[in-house]
């Protein structure tokens, strides 16, 4: 009798030492699988309610400037307004221009955003080229792009190895808003026909730097890279594939980037691939990532340390994102299918406890009242926790150290 309890035991511990062993290896394999890149989605089309997009400023075409605008306003000429933002630079994770085109698309009307192609601080500072995705993903979220160029800038007094104030050529970009106008096709066909554009506004930059370091007697970047580039841009094709190493070498530089170890409630970053119907490629690298065993949690996570909250603009920023995420079908880990949940976490030292979106008004008011939120910002959080029960993700907003927590 002994020996038969004792082979019941040892059978059960096998079958217990088993199943850990699978979960081990599932977990395993998980890992592995976002530490080399491998959730991978599909967007088809952007569905998409918005309810902090900011009310825009309008402008008259009629004696426009462009460097004169506001990152985001409604232009109208006789016939119909446009909305319109500008872009400082053509790297989208500088100076949030994602936040400005963000405001533009709840306009009914046309959308229109404007690029440069290149921007080039000095040698002292940063250079920055289009990406070939970037045209894409605008194109699915139904922007007309304007591809331009500066054409003026001035010395920077602080440091001599940089210019400042640069200027787009306005009467170029003024042309080409008014060609928007006029346009009958949808935001793809501009697009599609602006691509073919791109050498010629490539080399349109090349001379006005050239201008630029002569006037402000400051060297700029060597025109090697640039030359490539514009060799590449002759070729459609040519131009798709050399951008994607570009976007992938700044994926894998991102992915390796620290956030503040107290604003995060996982310690999994991962890259994220989109593709989409308008042969777009999008590399992004989701800030945290929690799998469950038929779910993955994309988490997107903005931390402040003296404010209660992320500035709104990076906000806005992120809910970009959230239209693409929310809007992803056939999710995958390698080859294996998962579903998705979406998440926002915005995280501070300064606050108190934890809400969010998905539970009830009444505690989020209490939430609100207990952190002291001034009014208009009481105002603008009722509005993102609407934006997203509507469009079925999570905003979390809590203490730093109540996320960190979750770790264990």
């Amino acid at each position: 009798m002994r020996l038969k309890i004792a082979a019941a035991r040892i059978n059960e511990s096998l079958k217990f030492l088993q199943a850990f062993c699978l979960l081990g290896i599932l977990a395993v394999n998980v890992f592995a699988a976002l530490q080399t890149g491998e959730i991978s989605g599909e967007v088809e089309a952007i569905r998409y309610k918005q309810f902090v997009n900011d009310t825009l400023r309008e402008s008259k075409l009629e004696n426009f400037d462009i460097n004169q605008s506001a990152g985001a306003f409604l232009l109208s000429n006789e016939k119909e307004k446009i909305a319109v933002s500008r872009w400082i630079s053509p790297k989208r994770t500088r100076s949030y221009p994602y936040e400005r085109v963000y405001d533009t698309l709840a306009h009914p009307g046309k959308k229109v955003t404007i690029i440069p192609v290149v921007k080039d601080e000095g040698l002292g500072g940063e250079r920055d080229f289009l990406q070939w995705d970037t045209i894409s993903l605008l194109s699915l979220l139904d922007v007309h792009v304007v591809l331009a160029y500066y054409d003026d800038a001035v010395k920077n007094t602080k440091r001599a190895d940089q210019i400042t104030g640069q200027k787009f050529d306005n009467r170029y970009v003024a042309a080409r808003l008014n060609e928007i106008f006029d346009f009958k096709g949808t935001a793809r066909q501009w697009n599609e026909r602006e691509s073919k554009n791109l050498k010629t506004v490539f080399e349109k930059a090349r001379l006005a730097y050239r201008k630029i370091s002569r006037e402000t007697k400051t060297y700029l970047h060597d025109e090697t890279a640039l030359n490539d580039l514009i060799g590449y841009a002759a070729t459609p094709q040519k131009f798709i594939e050399f951008s994607r190493r570009k976007s992938r070498q700044a994926q894998a530089r991102e992915f390796v980037t620290e956030q503040p170890k107290e604003a995060l409630a996982t310690d999994t970053k991962a890259k994220v691939t989109i593709n989409n119907a308008l042969f777009g490629k999008y590399f992004f690298t989701c800030d945290e990532t929690k799998i469950e065993p038929s779910t993955v949690y994309l988490i997107e996570a903005k931390h402040s340390r003296r404010s209660k909250f992320s500035g709104k603009n990076d906000i806005k920023d992120g809910l970009v994102k959230m239209m693409l995420y929310t809007n992803l079908t056939d999710i995958k880990i390698g080859k294996q299918s998962y579903g998705l949940k979406v998440q926002i976490r915005l995280t501070s030292n300064q606050l108190k406890g934890s809400t969010n979106s998905d539970v009830k008004d009444e505690e989020i008011e209490v939430f609100l009242a207990a952190n002291l939120f001034a009014s208009a910002d009481k105002t603008f959080f009722r509005k993102l926790f609407l934006e997203a029960r509507e469009n079925k993700f999570t905003i979390i907003l809590e203490h730093a150290e109540t996320a960190n927590l979750k770790k264990l």
